[in-house]
C-alpha cells in the first residue's frame, strides 16, 4: 500500500465539481484508493463518500492507494485533491 500526505490549495477545497472529477478519475484505476480525514476514512470512488468527507483549503489528509497501478492512481489523485480544478 502506498501513502502520500498532501494539502488542499484551492480557496473552493473540493468542491462538488472537483469531488465529481476526483470519483471519474479513481474509477479509471484498478488499485483501490482511500482519503483519511480526522481519522475517518473515504473511498475515493464513491461520490457520497467524497462528498461527505467536507475538504477545505488548508486542510491535510492522507491518500492511500493499493494495487496494480497504485503508484499511477495515487500521483493522478494526489494532484486533484492538491489542484481542486486544475488538470
Amino acid at each position: 500500500m502506498l501513502e502520500k500526505k498532501i494539502t488542499v490549495k484551492s480557496e473552493t477545497g473540493l468542491n462538488a465539481r472537483a469531488a465529481s472529477l476526483l470519483v471519474r478519475e479513481a474509477t479509471k484505476f484498478k488499485a483501490e484508493s482511500y482519503v483519511i480525514k480526522d481519522g475517518n476514512e473515504y473511498n475515493c470512488k464513491s461520490i457520497m463518500n467524497i462528498m461527505s468527507m467536507l475538504l477545505r483549503q488548508g486542510e491535510e489528509v492522507l491518500l492511500k492507494a493499493e494495487g496494480s497501478d497504485a503508484e499511477k492512481a495515487l500521483k493522478a489523485l494526489a494532484h486533484l485533491i492538491e489542484n481542486p480544478g486544475e488538470k
